[in-house]
């Protein structure tokens, strides 16, 4: 990759569909709306959050970059998000999580009941929304990627405080769990542009690979990054008992000393212990090891759509692939 797509911003790689993104914050407002006041307050809180909303922007880039003369790209692309938004809602209670994105979690300020029962209020507009563009094969996509994400969250909720998760095991979790929302946007974009069943599958390709990539760098960053930055509370993944890949590395390839402390922290989501682990991380190559992965996925993100006709927005994708990697937040 050239040192352009390396250095390009988060502004710079959004820049060819600034006047999308506008249409899509539109119809995530208007599809919003409730009669019913706190789910209001609760679902304009969470989206008004911020984050980089990474999966309607797939939608937008891949949808364009194959040719894309439509609308229905706009409503799809917030569906994406409402799906991704409920499973935050979600995630956070069952994570017990009380910052997210530099802010207080929904759960934290409105209560848990209230964060599932609007994440179910999401999760069913995003499906009336689907209906309303009435494309068969896009809710067929959906329907399958969010039953998928379902089961990766139960598998997380199995692996935690499981000590004995390997990388394979981990790998599952992070493919149905986070790549499968990457994935489905992908192929929702080429889908809707017209694109063959090749196409089709190598934006999947590409979707499922940089949503790894992004993971990946989100587990370095929870033992490297800073809480302001990175919009949560570093060491959150070892106080949840949550095995990651920088863990696993490290109970693999670590001293009987460090397997052992890893051990004892996953077990009891022992965050005491926490300077002790982020030490024997640091110096034993396992950061090293997991950013590494996430190049590699990176890259075979980039490779993906290697065959698409050069565009602005192709040229976004591929800087959307560095991006992935070279951040820290």
């Amino acid at each position: 990759m050239s040192a352009a797509v390396h250095t390009a911003s988060q502004q710079t790689i959004l820049q060819p569909i600034v006047a999308d993104m506008g249409a899509v914050n539109a119809v995530i407002r208007r599809q919003l709306y409730s009669e019913v006041p706190l789910v209001n307050q609760v679902a304009e809180y969470i989206i008004s959050a911020g984050g980089k909303r990474l999966r309607p922007v797939l939608v937008l880039l891949v949808a364009n970059a194959f040719g894309y003369k439509g609308e229905h790209h706009h409503s799809l692309a917030a569906v994406i998000e409402f799906i991704h938004t409920a499973t935050l809602l979600h995630d956070d209670v069952v994570d017990e999580s009380s910052l997210r994105r530099g802010k207080q979690t929904a759960n934290a300020l409105f209560g848990n009941a209230a964060s599932v029962l609007v994440g179910d209020f999401l999760y069913s507009r995003a499906f009336q929304m689907m209906v309303a563009v009435g494309n068969p094969r896009v809710m067929e996509i959906v329907a399958d990627a969010t039953n998928v994400i379902a089961e990766g969250e139960v598998l997380q909720l199995l692996n935690m405080h499981n000590p004995d998760v390997d990388e394979t095991g981990y790998l599952q979790v992070i493919r149905s769990k986070t790549a499968k929302l990457f994935e489905a946007a992908s192929q929702i974009g080429a889908l809707i542009a017209g694109a063959d069943e090749a196409g089709i599958e190598a934006a999947g390709e590409y979707g499922r690979s940089i949503g790894t990539a992004f993971q990946l760098i989100d587990d370095v960053l929870d033992y490297s990054g800073n809480s302001a930055e990175i919009g949560k509370n570093v060491g959150d993944d070892l106080r949840e008992g949550k095995p990651t890949l920088p863990l696993i590395w490290l109970m693999q390839h670590g001293t009987p000393q460090q397997r052992e402390l890893v051990r004892t922290c996953i077990e009891n989501g022992d965050e005491q212990h926490f300077d002790e682990v982020l030490a024997a991380i640091t110096h034993s190559g396992a950061l090293a090891y997991t950013r590494e992965q996430a190049e590699i996925a990176a890259r075979r993100a980039a490779d993906a759509i290697v065959s698409l006709p050069d565009s602005q927005f192709k040229k976004s994708l591929l800087e959307l692939s560095a991006f992935a990697v070279d951040r820290n937040h």
